[in-house]
Order: structure tokens, then C-alpha cells, then sequence
């Protein structure tokens, strides 16, 4: 396999992957701030199926795999979570994860959007909120981190959803989440906002002005102990209880969002990279 060049050991065994990266070049920031210093990780859900998809997947890619263009959708995310000072990345592998551990040993340009990047093995069947149970022991020492789907894109402005989060407090001091709200395709649920907190979920609208989850996140890692085990949704059993009790913040993002969950969602994915200007790029 090819290697980058500046790429430090690697070690990819049965459970998880690490690659260390140095000399990563400066960042393209196209307009966006760039995070502080600090270097905040970053956890994409990578596991699922993807089985509505099985016509792209052909059973031998995770979703995330699948190429948009040139590049598959998890550099997409990656790159533009670096384009925003976010290159730490932990990787919630699980289905088909041995081909995203190849694709990071192999990739020749990869310290282009990543200092450190771990492919951890979260499980085939395991939910959501299973999932980043598991990757407690990756987490420890941090306060927070940002999380997404290994499969939606957006333009929203990561540096402006941390603060957002940083800024929301809790009265008994509670660790909390925040989502980023978009403007909904039809098929999904409908948010309640007030006053910047997700309040409720509602059933699936037409509404022009609704809100939606569109799965970038900050979570303060306390939430983990939460989790009751591998069975459990994140967006369906730990999200609407945050919500209830005051711990869940809505950031609300007018922008680009694209999930890629259906063949007409790919479709949609690939004509606007071949337009040359896809609305999600926000790197050189």
C-alpha cells in the first residue's frame, strides 16, 4: 500500500486503527474562523449499512465510502471539518470497517485534512448511542467533542456551533449537547426550538420554516453516562430526554445540508460536485 510521506506509524489491528500525522499545511479557510489551539476531537458515526444504498455499497463498501466525485463522502466531512481547524478524528467503525482502515493506510495526501485519525471497531449491530459508548476510553480527558454522520454535508460553521454550546449553560452545571438545526427535506421529524434549546421532536411535516437535526453535534463527554448500552439511539433514546430536562441546544443553521441516505440523495450529491461549486466545499 501507498504511504504518505509524512505520515508517522501506523497500527491497524482487529479492534481500532490509529495513523499519526506531521506536517500538515496550513489551513484553507475560505472565510470561516478557525478553532482555537486546542485540538478538539472529532467523532463520525461510520458503522451502519447503509442497505437502502446497496445499489451504490454493492455489499463490499460502508456508505461513507462511496465517492462523490473523486473522493469518498468521509473525506468530504473530514476535509471540511479541517478546513475549520477540527483535524483530530475518531472514526466509529463497524460494518465493512476494514475498508475505511485501508483507505486511511493507503491514502497519499491524507495529513492534507488529519493530524491523528483512529478507526475504532464499535460492532456490526451496535445503535448510535452504542456506539460512542464504546468509544469512551478514546474520549477520556476531554470535556466535549463534535460528532456527525458518516453520510451528510453541510456548510455550517463548526468554530460558531462550538462557542454556541460553550455558551449554553444548565442550572445544577449538567453536561449537555447541541445539534445543529437545518431547514428539512420533507421526510424528516420537525424540531421545537426556543430560545436556542431543543425542546421536543415532532412528527414529519411539509412545514417551509420547520427545523430539523441534521446530525452535527457538540457533546460534552459526560453524556456518555448516559448510554445505557449497545442498543441504545442516540437521536432516539438520549436526545428527546435531553431535551425534556433543559440539556439540549439548537443551533440554528440556514445554510447547506445534504443527507445521502437514497439514490436520489447521491444523485442530487453528484450533480452538484459536477457543477463545479458544490455548496458544502469550504476547502482549497
Amino acid at each position: 500500500m501507498a504511504k504518505d510521506p509524512a505520515m508517522g506509524p501506523v497500527s491497524v489491528g482487529q479492534s481500532s486503527g490509529q495513523v499519526g500525522l506531521a506536517n500538515a499545511p496550513e489551513l484553507e479557510t475560505q472565510g470561516f474562523e478557525v478553532a482555537p489551539s486546542a485540538p478538539i476531537k472529532v467523532v463520525i458515526w461510520a458503522g451502519g449499512r447503509g442497505t437502502r444504498l446497496h445499489d451504490v455499497t454493492k455489499g463490499v463498501l460502508p456508505k461513507p465510502m462511496i465517492r462523490v466525485g473523486d473522493i469518498p463522502l468521509l473525506e468530504h466531512i473530514m476535509r471540511g471539518y479541517s478546513a475549520q481547524g477540527f483535524r483530530n478524528f475518531i472514526i466509529a467503525g463497524g460494518y465493512l470497517r476494514e475498508v475505511i482502515e485501508d483507505w486511511v493506510v493507503s491514502h497519499e495526501n491524507i495529513s492534507e485534512f488529519a493530524d491523528n485519525i483512529t478507526v475504532v471497531d464499535t460492532g456490526i449491530d451496535t445503535q448510535t448511542g452504542g456506539r460512542l459508548a464504546r468509544l469512551a476510553d478514546h474520549l477520556a480527558g476531554t470535556d466535549v467533542f463534535l460528532a456527525t454522520y458518516g453520510d451528510g454535508l453541510s456548510d455550517v460553521n463548526l468554530v460558531a456551533l462550538l462557542e454556541f454550546h460553550k455558551n449554553l449553560t444548565h442550572p445544577t452545571g449538567l453536561p449537555m449537547v447541541t445539534l445543529t438545526a437545518a431547514n428539512p427535506p420533507a421526510r424528516f421529524g420537525n424540531l421545537v426550538i426556543n430560545d436556542g434549546y431543543a425542546v421536543s421532536f415532532g412528527e414529519k411535516t411539509q412545514v417551509p420554516d420547520a427545523w430539523i437535526n441534521s446530525g452535527f453535534y457538540v457533546i460534552d463527554t459526560g453524556v456518555l453516562n448516559l448510554i445505557p448500552g449497545d442498543n441504545s439511539r442516540f437521536e432516539y433514546d438520549i436526545l428527546p430526554i435531553l431535551a425534556v430536562q433543559h440539556r439540549l441546544g439548537a443551533f440554528q443553521h440556514p445554510g447547506y445540508f445534504q443527507m445521502c441516505d437514497t439514490w436520489r440523495d447521491f444523485q442530487t450529491l453528484k450533480t452538484q460536485w459536477a457543477g463545479g461549486q458544490p455548496p458544502w466545499r469550504r476547502w482549497g
